[in-house]
């Protein structure tokens, strides 16, 4: 025993297995975690954690035999509430997709209520697959906040901004002028985090980028926007303003660390070296391009660069599912094809894409991430002693190549659990059923008339 006294924290963690992401590449065999306050306090030693803590403490502790702890995962691009539009314009490629299919169902459909029972059903399958904070691009952004605070994640708010109307906003200044009254609402909530999204280059002018910029200078937001998607959108950005879309967001001072640009299929040397000097970050979402055909992100080229590449599953219309475990392995995979080197994008990178790079794209990595002292306490519990996951030589190359994300067994969030032995704790998954289900109803109808 020690001298010390002994300590009862509000969470102990035992694991066969501790991530912490960082440093990079460490796996911790039988360690324990403290968390008080929402906090990790300690990452120790499982022998010597027995010494430190009360009895009540020992017996309270939950015990992870055969898992991996690691940070919850941080899905760094969505749209979170089409969810509810999952499988509904499949196979079709993108300008048609969003034109003839998206945006005349989101057009009927889209209000506060949608919203909110998508970002619902988002919430429980992200949940259930290990995620803990996710980017989200989408209208009613005050819907997807409630949900969050609710069901206890956390969220950064890439509020929408256009040159046309929604069911959100009528034109570009009340778009911006909705985001700053939602920053100004949660600037303090460890929860919710407000960002600039405007949708992409094509669909925003020149003077409400400049206004963006401007405001994301004075009150220090990250811009999030889909930024060269496909090698079309630049195509014609050039004939219509005669200059490629990075050059302009260059041109317009949106360049800069604050910028997280999504998907970046479609860049020249030149264009990796203005965004690697920039520190601008990028977003990729290899699901959705290759189910859109839109393109590859040159992953290990931009890391070779020093540039940060996070990790988003994009929306449930375009991927079809939010399972951040499939999405490192499909990054893996495919950064090594498209790179036509199999050192590419290794293990411990993708995890890393799906941990700490999201985090820091988005400006939360002081809290989250990683497993360190002082931050957050957002885990993940992965059970190794499935089927599929048998022989296990090393934790780190079984979670991106071999998990399934049905083998999450714990999530928790500043320490609260949201997920224990796959029970949902802050959902009620009946309700939830039903309520999709009067959704999946509307859909059909709306899109049948369609």
């Amino acid at each position: 025993m020690t001298d010390n006294p002994l300590l009862t924290p509000d969470l102990v963690v035992f694991a066969r297995w501790v991530v912490p992401v960082v440093p990079t590449q460490t796996v911790l065999e039988n360690y324990a975690l403290f968390v008080t306050d929402g906090r990790i306090t300690h990452l120790l030693p499982a022998n010597d954690a027995k010494t430190m803590l009360s009895e009540a403490a020992l017996a309270g502790a939950t015990q992870l035999n055969n898992h991996a702890l690691l940070p919850g995962l941080v899905n760094a691009h969505g749209h979170a509430a089409m969810t509810l539009l999952r499988g509904v314009g499949d196979d079709m490629p993108l300008q048609a997709w969003l034109e003839e299919r998206i945006w005349p169902l989101e057009g009927e459909l889209a209000d506060a209520s949608f919203v909110n029972a998508g970002v619902r059903l988002a919430a429980a399958e992200m949940i259930l697959s290990g995620t803990t904070c996710f980017a989200d691009n989408y209208f009613f952004p005050e819907e997807t906040a409630k949900v969050t605070l609710e069901t206890k994640l956390r969220v950064q708010l890439a509020c929408p901004v256009l040159d046309f109307p929604t069911r959100w906003a009528s034109h570009a200044d009340e778009y911006i002028n909705k985001t700053t009254a939602l920053h100004d609402q949660y600037r303090q909530d460890d929860r919710v985090h407000v960002a600039f999204g405007p949708h992409s280059p094509y669909s925003v002018s020149d003077a409400p980028l400049r206004k963006i910029a401007t405001l994301a200078a004075e009150l220090d937001l990250p811009v999030h926007m889909h930024v060269h998607e496909t090698q079309t959108e630049v195509d014609d950005a050039e004939v219509k303003d005669g200059v490629r879309p990075l050059a302009r967001l260059h041109a317009l001072g949106l360049l800069t660390p604050r910028l997280f640009c999504t998907h970046m299929t479609a860049l020249t040397q030149e264009e990796i070296e203005l965004v690697a000097s920039s520190g601008s970050h990028i977003a990729h979402c290899p699901e959705s391009n290759l189910k859109l055909a839109s393109g590859f992100c040159e992953v290990q080229k931009l890391a070779r660069h020093g540039i940060n590449v996070a990790l988003g599953t994009d929306g449930c219309a375009s991927n079809n599912d939010l399972d951040m475990f499939s999405e490192m392995r499909t990054a893996a995979q495919l950064g090594k094809a498209v790179a036509q080197d199999a050192t590419a994008v290794p293990a411990n990178a993708a995890l890393a894409m799906a941990t700490i790079n999201g985090a820091k794209a988005m400006g939360l990595d002081a809290d989250i991430g990683s497993l360190e002292v002082g931050k957050f306490a957002d885990l993940c519990a992965v059970d190794l002693g499935s089927i599929n996951s048998i022989p296990l030589y090393d934790v780190i190359s079984q979670l991106v190549y071999s998990t399934q994300a049905s083998q999450v067994s714990h999530v928790w969030s500043g320490g609260e659990a949201l997920l224990c032995d796959r029970k949902l704790q802050t959902i009620d998954e009946q309700q939830l059923k039903r309520t999709t289900q009067e959704w999946q109803k509307r859909v059909k109808h709306v899109a049948e008339k369609a």
